[in-house]
């Protein structure tokens, strides 16, 4: 039986994308099956030479540091991330397009540039950043994972936008000296907690191959990982930077919206704006986020997308922060207190997510912070509210572009087919639900002041990302974790923690774990054996510099404490 045209249209491209992987970097022997090795961030390490290990595995702040004064070359810093991605994609499927040649030429400008003015083009001089395929680039396909989008402009075949059209943010990249080699892979729809479609087939998890990348900036995740990419950016509208970040062990960045520009990048559902998907990167180190976002907003975005906030960056905001933590430090009183959540009161979690919390809070406690149990407005009404945002539409968005090749949908994705649309009253009755929900959840934020002992509410929350780990395909129960964020409009993060082990992670034979409804003991300990466990870390509303500040502080302590107790 012949396949149909839409699969052969779907294999044609992901032979496209390995066929411009250059020979040199294409591997000869076949990868021994996830069964077998799970781990292949280890694994991808004898394909390269020490020079590009160095390279690869230095965070973004320091290879910055190294680019912009002339120490590295844009070209060999490119070139040994080029090298990794390439490596990367044929052990975990995480490209959508590759464009290595156009940014080697752009290095090499760069080290020309360098050479005659004796000076950076800008802060991310010679700095390889990885995107999402949401981003329009010229001369680069943006398929978002649709086969029907092959060879179009967002499914328009004739639109005479394709391969011409640049996102803002592509362009403020690149005055900003950074180099883009590759586009990442994402689930067709954008509406998943794992990373699937009909072009790429799956993109796994690099450090348990039985399991998955993430969400929908899955190949970010996946390719950041397996430091194929020192930082990039992906897009998150119920959790699709924080998800992928805490599954493979990063750090990611779900700001409020209005904060990076959105403009002229593809979407789903586009016009939809009860809850806005936001640009948010992802990176090895909290300080690279920080680093990234401050570029963007040194290029004034307000200027050029009509949705963006004028808000540069507030060193005030900083400042004060880092005041507040070293007094904390110094042991001047406790000058912090944060929010512990330890499940929703929805979706149980597995012991490893359980063991992330208790982690982060005996280094809350270790360093003299105030903890306060946070009990808040149902997160089941926040869960009810993405829901219907998700689906107001009926489904009619991803019929259409499911429609325009036939393709199939894979099981992963969180809206339904065939839905009933939303009309003009509805939508105005649901977005008054959520902005009362909005009002009440701020309404108790602001009467923590009388449990922190500092006189105000907690700074920050910490609950988990997810019920489990890095899932296993098909078994991502609930998104209601981080989607309730994103009805806030809050600042998120994701802080890695450990990694699941099957010999700690087990019921304790005493029995004195069993009153702990909120655990889910029966989960399958074998296969999430090494799995990242990631924690996310909330704040309120346009709190994206106080956030990155506390999340380098306290990503660095936790870290240390996870060190600890393995």
């Amino acid at each position: 039986m012949t396949d149909p045209a839409w699969r052969t249209r779907g294999e044609a491209k992901r032979q496209s994308i390995l066929n411009a992987i250059p020979e040199k970097w294409q591997l000869r022997d076949p990868v021994p099956p996830a069964t077998e090795l799970r781990d292949v961030t280890g694994y991808i390490r004898q394909y390269l030479t020490d020079r590009e290990i160095e390279i690869t595995e230095t965070d973004a702040v320091d290879i910055a540091a190294q680019t912009t004064t002339g120490n590295w070359s844009a070209v060999e810093v490119t070139e040994a991330f080029c090298h990794r991605a390439a490596l990367a994609h044929q052990l975990v499927s995480c490209l959508h397009e590759i464009l290595f040649e156009a940014a080697l030429q752009d290095a090499k400008d760069q080290d020309a540039y360098f050479a005659k003015h004796k000076a950076p083009k800008g802060p991310l001089h010679g700095l390889p950043i990885s995107l999402k395929d949401q981003f329009h680039i010229k001369g680069v396909e943006t398929t978002m994972g649709y086969v029907g989008w092959i060879n179009t402009f967002e499914g328009r075949a004739n639109d005479p936008r394709r391969c011409t059209e640049e996102s803002e943010l592509v362009r403020e990249l690149r005055n900003l000296g950074a180099i883009l080699y590759c586009k990442t892979s994402v689930p067709a729809t954008l509406m998943a907690g794992e990373t699937v479609n009909n072009i790429i087939g799956y993109t796994w998890n690099p450090k348990n191959r039985l399991l998955s990348s993430g969400g929908s900036s899955g190949g970010e995740g996946a390719l950041i990982a397996l430091r194929g990419s020192p930082a990039g950016f992906g897009t998150d509208i119920g959790g699709s930077v924080r998800i992928p970040a805490g599954f493979n062990a990063l750090y990611g960045l779900r700001p409020s919206s209005g904060r990076i520009p959105y403009q002229g990048a593809a979407n789903s559902m586009d016009g939809q704006g009860t809850i806005l998907s936001v640009i948010g990167p992802l990176a090895t180190t909290a300080r690279s986020l920080t680093m990234l976002v401050k570029a963007v907003l040194s290029q004034s975005p307000w200027l050029h997308d009509p949705l963006a906030l004028e808000m540069p960056w507030r060193d005030d905001v900083v400042l004060e922060t880092k005041t507040l933590i070293e007094s904390a430090v110094a042991g001047a009183g406790s000058s912090l207190a944060f929010g512990v959540m330890k499940w929703d009161g929805v979706g149980p979690v597995h012991p490893p997510i359980a063991r992330g919390i208790d982690i982060v809070v005996k280094t809350l406690q270790r360093l003299g912070h105030r903890v306060v149990e946070w009990k808040p407005p149902s997160h089941a009404t926040a869960i009810e509210l993405c829901a219907k945002t998700f689906n107001m539409d009926g489904g009619a968005d991803f019929r259409h572009h499911f429609g325009l090749s036939g393709e199939e949908q894979a099981p992963q994705v969180i809206v339904v087919k065939d839905g009933k649309e939303m009309n003009v009253s509805e939508l105005a009755a649901h977005n008054v639900a959520k902005r009362v929900y909005q009002k009440q959840y701020m309404d108790y934020w602001n009467s923590t002041a009388d449990l922190t002992g500092t006189g105000r509410p907690v700074d920050g929350l910490f609950c988990p990302l997810a019920p489990h780990a890095a899932v296993i395909p098909t078994q991502y129960e609930s998104v209601g974790y981080t989607g309730f964020v994103n009805v806030l409009d809050y600042t998120s993060l994701a802080i890695p923690v450990t990694f699941a082990d099957k010999t700690v992670d087990v019921r304790p034979a005493d029995g004195s774990a069993d009153g702990l409804e909120y655990i889910k003991w029966d989960y399958d300990a074998e296969t999430y054996d090494g799995a990242p466990v990631g924690v996310q870390f909330v704040g309120r509303r346009l709190q994206e510099e106080k956030m990155l500040t506390l999340a380098e502080y306290l990503g660095e302590e936790i870290a240390r404490d996870a060190k600890g107790s393995a």
